[in-house]
């Protein structure tokens, strides 16, 4: 929606597969500008603040008409609309909340914020917010207790616990935000728990464990601005939306950049593509291993490149021999010309062509071969010497706090036992891993006290069914959050945070060429008296349960140590929001690969370790649809971050509006099924049946279905987002990707038929 209000013709009417060159010519006809699209961002930032920035129309009427002048204050902060964490500015009359607008210095947002963003500031007023300490009662239903209480109650839990199965037997997953992931870590740790995990296994965890051995850091980034060509597989920008990120993909499209999507459906970034290739769902890297075979068969890799900064190459080489475009064609179903037209345009662009680094979609948590795929990736930038190169794929650097030696902020000693899910998951990213590995270990008795930090794990991660009956059987779960969740409608106790606007958190490092930090600073005095910020609610935890000499300070005290040591005062963060840091000195050229053999690897004896093959090779999709089947697959609209935004007034009015849930099917599809556009069909898996409204549409590939991730909820207490359209995860078998641990958010095949009137 968000893209298609710009006033453009909606390409995906008109598309045509890459290999026609009369139709890629009048795809790009059809590319509006980036002028164009910031104009449709900015509608849609309307739409989401409708009756006024964000729905606060009757309190601003009565502001502009009051004969006293009216006390305005500004205030920086980063949003919390998805994890990019764009910089924005509050500003706030009388108090109350007037207008958002992005941070021109911050390198995400470079002075907008996306309908989203805008939105997302409703929560703050939110009637549904969680606005005192819930308990859980024997019947299911919750009763306000005071904090003292549920502090109390809980650290009693915890040490019951201890005492019984051990501190290896808690653990916590949150969703990483500035403080959340710090102080999660610092707690569980000091209680002698290292079941730390991240939401990472539902969302990039295959992505950022794969770059992280094949190329030594867990992403890059695509030089827009002087590229030729840049691939796209799965990822659009338009539709998980960073504005810096859009922008620059304008900006390349403008300026005649070839840009090919390989996704079954036309998604939201087509707008800007010279190519669409519909592929089957699955199997990108088989297409990525066919690029390779022509790459390397016909000579048109980088050798200078290859030879002297890569390992594992006469293996790859002779692997990928078998992995033709013909071969290749039968899996995908991308015309066996196609796929060597484009590795042959690659070649020609290079080192001014890459592929671009994704995110979750296929490469993050999607399929048995995720991991794999992003492996392959990165294969196909060493072969076009792309690395560190004008136009091509940069791995730049990120800065850090450094040590402090204030003694209050000494971590706690590392705890004895290993995290749950590291030896059955290997490959696993050590910052993140996997929360699939704790739910399998809650549902085997494993883990007996469960904390969640701004956590829907039970809706949001793997299956939910699986997550509901491990809750029941744990000893204690607590959730810490600011609405009542589908994982704190099944909780012992739900601690009320204040919204990030009304808060101020540790710092966000932010890298690439040029270093800045950004932070949160309180834009809102507490709306709530009795909800509390990340710090107060922890601290009060620790003390609760025995280890409350690690947290004695502040959020602020710990801020201003940590801002301290990269040269930046507290008072000019809240003045300031972000600030840039000295500048790294980027310099194009070969990167410092920091992998094991200190090269980019073709081959990685870890994962031969692992069980899996070192060398970077096809692994076929787990779950193959069969006759009368669909493959099925999800994704971001620009207006939702999966169930985080689903219940906020404005956001869930646009979805209402404009029938945002439906699921997507096939014009082709459609016809065979007798299905029309606004029918009612019903969906079902091995896992789950439900019924949506269906949108028909020529955007989608044949014997696929799209349905948008943010939606199906299933907690009473959010009335606008309850049972509005299904969700994904219900429909998806509980399993693990080898290796990694990542859910295959989309290994599953589903049946539709017409729900008849």
């Amino acid at each position: 929606r968000l893209l298609l209000q710009a006033g453009a013709v909606p390409i995906g009417e008109q598309a045509r597969r890459v290999n026609d060159k009369k139709g890629r010519k009048g795809m790009r006809e059809t590319t509006v500008s980036r002028r164009t699209f910031l104009k449709g961002s900015a509608a849609t930032a309307a739409l989401a603040c409708a009756a006024g920035s964000i729905s606060l129309g009757s309190w601003q009427a009565e502001r502009a008409a009051a004969a006293e002048p009216a006390v305005t204050v500004t205030a920086p902060s980063l949003c919390n609309g998805c994890s990019s964490k764009c910089g924005l500015i509050a500003t706030t009359v009388d108090g109350q909340l007037w207008t958002l607008k992005g941070n021109e210095v911050h390198p995400y947002s470079k002075g907008r914020i996306c309908g989203r963003g805008h939105g997302l500031a409703q929560m703050a007023y939110s009637d549904e917010r969680v606005t005192q300490p819930l308990r859980r009662k024997d019947d299911g239903t919750f009763e306000p207790i005071d904090w003292d209480t549920a502090f109390k109650e809980i650290g009693a839990k915890v040490q019951d616990i201890i005492a019984k199965n051990g501190p290896e037997s808690l653990a916590i997953i949150q969703d990483p935000r500035p403080s959340g992931k710090q102080y999660s870590a610092r707690f569980m740790n000091a209680l002698g728990s290292a079941n730390v995990y991240a939401h990472s296994s539902s969302c990039n965890l295959s992505k950022e464990s794969a770059y992280q051995l094949t190329i030594g850091a867990t992403g890059y980034s695509n030089d827009f601005a002087n590229a030729k060509m840049v691939m796209f597989i799965g990822r659009s920008y338009g539709d998980g939306i960073r504005p810096s990120s859009v922008q620059s993909l304008a900006d390349a499209a403008e300026h005649g950049t070839r840009v090919v999507i390989v996704d079954p459906r036309l998604n939201n970034s087509g707008i800007f593509a010279s190519d669409w290739v519909p592929i089957n769902p699955g199997t990108d890297l088989a297409l990525l291993m066919a690029m390779a075979n022509v790459l390397i068969e016909e000579d048109l890799y980088d050798h200078d490149f290859v030879e002297q900064n890569t390992y594992g190459f006469e293996e790859f080489a002779e692997q990928a021999k078998e992995y033709t475009p013909e071969w290749a064609e039968k899996i995908t179903d991308v015309p066996a010309e196609t796929i060597q037209e484009l590795a042959r345009s690659m070649a020609k662009a290079a080192p001014a062509a890459s592929i671009e680094s994704g995110w979750r979609s296929v490469i993050g948590c999607s399929y048995k071969n995720s991991f794999e795929t992003a492996r392959a990736i990165t294969a196909i930038n060493s072969l076009l010497g792309c690395w560190g190169a004008k136009g091509g794929a940069l791995i730049t650097s990120s800065p850090k706090a450094g040590a402090i030696e204030d003694a209050r902020f000494k971590a706690p000693a590392k705890p004895a036992a290993k995290r749950i899910g590291d030896a059955e998951y290997p490959l696993v990213l050590a910052s993140a891993g996997t929360n699939v590995a704790a739910l399998q270990a809650t549902l085997e008795g494993e883990i007996k006290g469960l904390f969640f930090y701004n956590s829907n794990a039970a809706k949001g991660y793997a299956q939910p069914k699986k997550w509901t009956e491990a809750l029941e059987k744990t000893d204690l779960v607590v959730t810490i959050d600011v609405q009542m969740s589908e994982t704190a409608q099944q909780s012992d106790y739900v601690l009320p945070e204040v919204t990030y606007l009304e808060r101020l958190e540790l710092p966000e490092f932010v890298g690439g060429k040029k270093h800045y930090v950004g932070m949160r600073t309180v834009a809102l005095e507490k709306i709530h008296p009795e909800t509390r910020t990340c710090d107060e609610i922890f601290n009060g935890l620790a003390e609760a349960c025995g280890v409350g000499e690690y947290f004695q300070f502040t959020a602020e005290d710990w801020a201003e140590a940590q801002l301290a040591t990269v040269g930046v005062s507290l008072d000019q963060m809240k003045k300031e929001g972000v600030v840039e840091l000295p500048d790294p000195h980027f310099e194009y050229g070969v990167p410092t690969f920091k992998t094991a053999s200190g090269k980019f690897e073709f081959k990685t004896d870890k994962v031969g370790e692992a069980g899996l093959n070192p060398v970077i090779g096809w692994i076929p999709r787990k779950v193959t649809p069969q006759s009368g089947e669909f493959a099925i697959v999800g994704g971001k609209q620009g207006i939702h971050s999966h169930t985080m935004t689903q219940n906020i007034e404005a956001l869930h009015a646009i979805s209402r509006e404009y029938h945002m849930e439906r699921l997507w099917m096939a014009a082709k599809d459609a016809a065979d099924l007798g299905v029309q556009t606004g029918d009612t069909v019903e969906v079902s898996s091995s896992e789950h049946t439900g019924q949506v409204e269906v949108r028909v549409t020529q955007r989608l590939k044949p014997g696929v279905v799209f349905l948008p991730t943010h939606y199906g909820g299933d907690a009473p207490a959010q009335t606008r987002a309850y049972h509005y359209g299904i969700s994904l995860t219900d429909f998806i078998p509980l399993d693990a990707e080898p290796g990694v641990g990542s859910m295959m958010s989309q290994e599953v095949a589903v049946t539709v038929k017409k729900v008849e009137a």
